[in-house]
């Protein structure tokens, strides 16, 4: 073998062996003194940085069963980004289709992490509306609202928003949650939880760039088969309202914008 595959070789062994010391041996010409100083630093950087990304489940999980979740990362999963900021949904990514089960996990384990990482990620977020195309008060129900890019619409089988120390329920209720996550103008990151008729209005209003907030009620009162759709309707106003207050809904389009979307 030559120098650059010796070398390689060598490397391989030296990061298998911190990924999982019980599986692989060290290296035997480095005294194990300088070795448990990187095996604590690689493992401690990790730790520190998912726990701080996905609070709430390291609270649940703090001791032995963190210690051995990110343990077992580390074992199966190979990421894919050099960036150490992207490594909570590198983590995420484990969870969804890597992860066995184990007895130390909740139910919930999952659901928590995204709505985690949600959290995480709409804090990070570069991304902006272009307000230039936007009327900030216009009519949501006659005109078309605008959801802003730095709100998501959610749902788990759990109360994600509500599960702490205090509260880990072991069976997911009747009903899925719905949540509207979203940043606010002063860059916090809040929840609304909605209903499921406010959800599926979020979703229209997602789906198409070119639906009023009327239309889309009237279509959600024929979807309920309700006998009283106007009252679907006069509801569905007070939510638009309700998200835009909160800076889920940004305002409507603007008909220059409307126009060149219509003609495309």
């Amino acid at each position: 073998m030559g120098d650059a595959g010796e070398l390689r070789a060598r490397q391989l062994a030296f990061a298998a062996h911190l990924r999982d010391p019980q599986q692989f041996p060290a290296p035997g010409d480095v005294e194990d003194r300088r070795m448990a100083i990187y095996r604590a630093l690689i493992f401690n950087n990790v730790s520190s940085l998912l726990g701080g990304s996905f609070p709430v489940l390291h609270r649940l999980l703090e001791g032995a069963p963190w210690d051995a979740l990110i343990r077992d990362f580390f074992v199966r999963h190979r990421c894919r980004t050099p960036l150490f900021m992207e490594l909570p949904e590198e983590f995420l990514g484990y969870l969804e289709d890597e992860r066995a089960e184990s007895p130390d996990d909740p139910p919930f384990l999952l659901e928590l992490a995204h709505y985690e990482w949600i959290e995480l990620a709409l804090q990070v977020s570069d991304r902006a509306a272009d307000l230039a195309n936007i009327d900030p008060n216009g009519d949501l129900m006659a005109g078309v609202p605008v959801i802003s890019p730095l709100a998501r619409n959610l749902s788990y089988r759990f109360p994600v928003h509500r599960i702490g120390p205090d509260f880990r329920p072991g069976e997911p209720p009747d009903a899925a949650t719905h949540l509207a996550v979203y940043r606010t103008r002063a860059d916090d990151i809040e929840f609304l939880e909605i209903n499921a008729p406010t959800q599926r209005l979020l979703q229209l209003l997602q789906a198409s760039p070119t639906t009023t907030g009327l239309a889309a009620l009237r279509q959600i009162a024929t979807e309920l088969n309700h006998p009283q759709p106007e009252q679907v309707v006069a509801f569905g106003a007070q939510q638009l309202d309700q998200l835009h207050a909160r800076g889920v809904i940004l305002g409507t389009r603007l008909p220059a914008v409307l126009k060149d979307q219509l003609a495309v």
